[in-house]
């Protein structure tokens, strides 16, 4: 027998009784669906980067569009071989983050993005690599995007940076998204 309570989430719950032994054992299982899901924060940011390439500016990396390529205009890339190159959103005040998604260049040169490190906090020290880090970016494939849950979905802070370390270093990115809830209210209460 299953129940479906809907408010501002979803909650199902199905219960079974097992007859195999004197006592019966009554199994409920409850499965907590999101009804709305956090809003990509990043849409209202305001981003930098360490450089840029042509007119490949920070911002085409959260406007929305997950288009990813490069030479249609829709992604943002730092000067070519730098060193340590990075990209930031500043999302005007400090959130609780839950997840960031990150668009890869579906042109070429995926391999570029290999290495990069997901920061978040609230210094700008060293530009804001020096927050705490998210998630390191192993490989995205050429033009997928890719979640990353921060922390168990809960890291803290007004600027998101994706820091790519080491010498003659490129770093573009066609899509960065930030799914949080305003800092210091119960993601239960926003969701």
């Amino acid at each position: 027998m299953c129940f479906k309570h809907e408010t501002r989430r979803v909650l199902n719950t199905c219960s079974s009784v097992l007859p195999s032994s004197p006592l019966a054992l009554l199994i409920t299982v409850g499965i907590l669906t999101l009804r709305y899901p956090l809003p990509n924060v990043a849409l209202k940011g305001e981003a930098t980067q360490s450089s840029t390439l042509s007119v490949a500016t920070a911002s085409k990396a959260i406007d929305g569009r997950r288009n990813s390529f490069y030479s249609n205009g829709f992604c943002s890339h730092t000067a070519e071989d730098e060193t340590n190159p990075w990209w930031r959103v500043d999302l005007q005040r400090s959130f609780t983050i839950t997840a960031v998604k990150v668009t890869n260049r579906g042109d070429c040169c995926a391999e570029r993005l290999d290495g990069a490190e997901i920061r978040i906090g609230n210094s700008l020290e060293n530009n804001g690599n020096n927050n705490p880090r998210c998630a390191s970016i192993s490989h995205i494939k050429v033009g997928k995007t890719y979640t990353y849950r921060c922390d168990g979905g809960s890291m803290e802070g007004r600027f998101v940076n994706v820091f790519l370390p080491g010498q003659k270093k490129t770093l573009t990115l066609c899509e960065v998204e930030v799914y949080a809830a305003p800092a210091g209210r119960a993601l239960s209460d926003w969701i």
